[in-house]
């Protein structure tokens, strides 16, 4: 396996070549390893650890925060239902 660019730690593994050895690559994550797939030298995916569980008291913070820096913003009468639909156009 070569390196990814992107990150030190990080490295790269073509996708025929994880899927013939996926159940050492699930040990090495298991073991804090991190892998990026590739499909003909793309960037596909990312085989990596999950991450510990979310601090709720810091992500409630996080919302009341995005809550209340909307306050006061308005959409100049649109819906959002309508400037969804003319960013599709």
């Amino acid at each position: 396996m070569k390196r990814h660019s992107s990150a030190a730690d990080d490295r790269t593994v073509a996708a025929f070549s994880a899927r013939a050895r996926f159940a050492e690559l699930l040990r090495r994550v298991a073991a804090g390893e991190r892998f990026v797939i590739t499909r003909s030298g793309q960037p596909v995916a990312e085989l990596r650890p999950v991450e510990e569980a979310v601090d709720r008291k810091r992500v409630q913070r996080a919302v009341a925060g995005l809550l209340r820096s909307r306050k006061g913003t308005s959409l100049g009468g649109l819906s959002l239902r309508q400037l969804i639909d003319e960013g599709r156009k």
